[in-house]
């Protein structure tokens, strides 16, 4: 099951594109209430979109973002049917897909 909720709609000729990120976002600088030792930093560094394979929006993310990122931007030239695919990759090497077809 992939982490991101996404989807995708077109209205007007503006395609909406929202998105729901399951991700712990930690900064590095938080402590363990049992233990009192850091937590490691874990967080998403780069989030794209992708519209039928291009590149249409890149976003370079830090620890600064809260915990289960929700994201949301406008597409034009989107038509009913295209393919919308989100991805991302975090400071540890992970990493997610999810893809969506464009509904009106």
């Amino acid at each position: 099951m992939s982490s991101i909720r996404v989807q995708a709609k077109l209205k007007e000729g503006v395609t909406e594109v929202k998105a729901l990120i399951s991700h712990p976002m930690e900064t590095g600088s938080r402590k363990d209430r049992d233990t009192g030792e850091l937590i490691p930093a874990h967080f998403i560094e780069e989030l794209t979109c992708e519209h039928n394979g291009s590149v249409v929006m890149s976003a370079i993310w830090s620890a600064g973002i809260s915990q289960n990122p929700y994201c949301a931007f406008n597409l034009k030239n989107i038509k009913e049917g295209d393919t919308i695919k989100l991805s991302w990759k975090d400071n540890l090497g992970k990493n997610d897909t999810a893809e969506v077809q464009v509904t009106v």
